[in-house]
């Protein structure tokens, strides 16, 4: 049987693997030591790369850290579907499955990790937290504004303003638990079940707001 020599890999290849290296490194570096006491040094260590290429990859520290935050906040949106909304079946069982789909991607200690961090550096690094708001909240107001908009086309929902509605919901459905998370710490991460009924509340009181009628 052969073996494929990993010096023949395409330069692409290799390239992309000691990018994800990198990321990697910084995202447990970052995470564990905060911004200030992170060093590009430790990341290179960790990553098995040399300073050299890290700075070659990244540029700087700063870059490094809002290329991490974009790339956190990018994967845990990726599972909730905010890019491709579906807008068939029941809205409220849409909706809440979607409700608890966003809480189950956010409150997970990493990102509430990263989370805490963007915001202790959002004044000395303002692109930081326009990253992570970017690639997290506004990315999921824009999901749901999407779905919204396709329900009120096919008749399903009444017309309405569907960018401010998508902002309530997503404020009714992450503003309590998110808060408390953030505020409390892990141990106040809200179990599956208690997601689930938040979630369904939510839903009930954002179907009511917008005229919904299974919510009158």
């Amino acid at each position: 049987m052969s073996t494929i020599d990993p010096a023949a890999a395409p330069a692409s290849s290799r390239s992309e693997r000691v990018h994800a290296a990198i990321l990697g490194a910084a995202e447990e570096v970052f995470l564990r030591d905060g911004y200030v006491g992170s060093s590009m040094d430790e990341v290179a260590r960790i990553s098995g790369s040399s300073k050299q290429t890290v700075y070659k990859h990244f540029g700087n520290k700063e870059q490094l850290f809002e290329v991490l935050v974009s790339s956190m906040t990018d994967d845990t949106g990726a599972p909730v579907g905010h890019e491709t909304p579906g807008v068939a079946g029941d809205v409220g069982t849409n909706l809440t499955d979607l409700a608890v789909a966003m809480l189950d991607a956010v409150l997970t200690p990493r990102i509430l990790r990263l989370r805490r961090l963007v915001i202790g550096e959002a004044n000395r690094f303002p692109d930081l937290g326009r990253a992570l708001f970017e690639h997290g909240p506004e990315r999921a107001i824009a999901g749901v504004q999407r779905r919204l908009a396709g329900w009120v086309a096919a008749g399903v929902l009444p017309a309405h303003d569907t960018l401010v509605a998508a902002r309530h919901y997503n404020w009714l459905v992450m503003g309590g638990p998110l808060n408390a998370a953030m505020l409390l710490g892990d141990g106040a991460i809200p179990s599956p079940a208690e997601r689930r009924a938040h979630a369904q509340a939510a839903v009930t009181a954002f179907l009511r707001s917008i005229g919904h009628p299974s919510a009158t």
